[in-house]
């Protein structure tokens, strides 16, 4: 995917042990089409050499106001005019407290002051330094200045102590900058989604479940998110991390999935992505069953629905409902529309995605059926969030 295609990066790399990461997130931002810049302090230089980052990036490393000047003399100027962003990671504790007093004392302090573009931050420091009031200080003197911070994370640090103030990692910048750069469509929005399967218990090893993936479910969570939703997913048992700015609530049955999605609302968009099961047992056993007899009948009782009862609340959110078949997509898609009232059905046939990582899908609404290029489960994702969203302000 070549999700900043076109995009011209800065990426300012200051003087910590994390600068190694930096080089990943380098790479990863080429990777993903960015042309990419690279300004480093003289600190950073101690940790890793310009050249490395020459080689990730195919262009010239800045690192000095005195030799890096080009023909006018001006590199602090020149390197931010036409770039879509600059990227500081690391931001060492001493580098933000420089940007923070508006200093311009090397190359890359000049430059994130006399920038034209967006400005963000990446910070990288002892847990100790992180929480120093002068620090926080910093921290907030630069967010009310418009500079939008990328973490920290909380977790093992070079120093051997543990806590708040590891850089985050180079994918997770990296998709911090892509999300930074979507469309915000749904921006303060509340949206409640639901993904995975879900898991009935038989007896206390056993379970009927199916072979959902959540791949498609975490896939629009983390597009709404980057559309500026407020999100919470709830989720059937998966083997998938939760996406950045994403309020995540794991469940295993439908009974709970049903009791997590009311207790989560009210909502401005409820999107029922999850493949929940339409039945369970009866009465799950309460010791392991025995193998017996040829033959096992089992008693099963109907699940919720859990979409059709949001729909049918007074206070009832904009829902949109998942219809994965096997045949008759079209036919079966647009009944369950109709029948639950929705103003969106995302269908699909199993055979053409359940479980990996493409889909081929079409959407249904009152206007028809509109079906969408085959494509990587994101960005079918998005393409969803950019219809749902027409939608939705239309209704709203």
């Amino acid at each position: 995917m070549n999700d900043l295609q076109g995009r011209r990066i800065v990426l300012g790399v200051s003087g910590g042990i994390a600068a190694y990461k930096a080089c990943e997130l380098a790479r990863l931002m080429g990777k993903a089409g960015a042309l990419v810049d690279v300004v480093m302090t003289e600190g950073a230089t101690r940790f890793v050499a310009p050249l490395t980052f020459q080689a990730l990036t195919g262009r010239p490393v800045h690192v000095s106001l005195w030799q890096d000047g080009g023909d006018n003399g001006m590199a602090h100027i020149d390197l931010t005019r036409g770039a879509d962003a600059v990227l500081i990671a690391p931001a060492t504790a001493d580098f933000l407290a420089r940007l923070a007093q508006g200093r311009a004392d090397d190359l890359l302090t000049a430059l994130c002051l006399a920038r034209d573009c967006p400005l963000l931050v990446a910070p990288a420091m002892n847990r100790q330094m992180w929480a120093n009031p002068a620090t926080q200080r910093n921290v907030a003197q630069l967010r009310s200045d418009g500079v939008v911070m990328l973490g920290p994370a909380s977790g093992e640090q070079a120093c051997g102590e543990t806590g708040e103030g590891r850089m985050l990692e180079a994918v997770e910048l990296c998709d911090a900058l892509i999300a930074f750069f979507q469309p915000k469509r749904l921006s303060g929005r509340r949206v409640l989604l639901t993904a995975g399967p879900t898991c009935e218990p038989l007896d206390p090893v056993r379970v009927l479940t199916n072979l959902s993936s959540g791949k498609m479910g975490y896939a629009l969570a983390r597009a709404c998110a980057e559309a500026g939703a407020n999100v919470t997913l709830v989720s059937g048992p998966v083997c998938l991390p939760t996406p950045a700015d994403v309020r995540r609530i794991d469940v295993r049955s439908a009974l709970e999935m049903r009791d997590a999605v009311i207790a989560a609302l009210p909502a401005d968009i409820f999107i029922a992505v999850a493949a929940v099961a339409d039945y369970r047992p009866a009465a799950p056993a309460a010791h392991k069953i025995k193998k017996g007899a040829a033959t096992l009948t089992l008693e099963l009782t109907a699940n919720p629905d859990i979409l059709a009862e949001v729909a049918a609340r007074p206070d009832a959110p904009f829902c949109v409902g998942f219809a994965a078949e096997s045949e008759n997509l079209a036919a079966y898609a647009e009944s369950k529309r109709r029948a639950k009232r929705l103003p969106l059905v995302v269908g699909n046939l199993v055979q053409d995605g359940l479980g990996g990582d493409a889909n081929l899908i079409t959407l249904f609404d009152a206007t028809g059926a509109h079906p969408l290029p085959p494509g990587d489960k994101l960005t079918l994702a998005r393409a969803i969030v950019r219809h749902l969203a027409e939608l939705y302000h239309a209704h709203d």
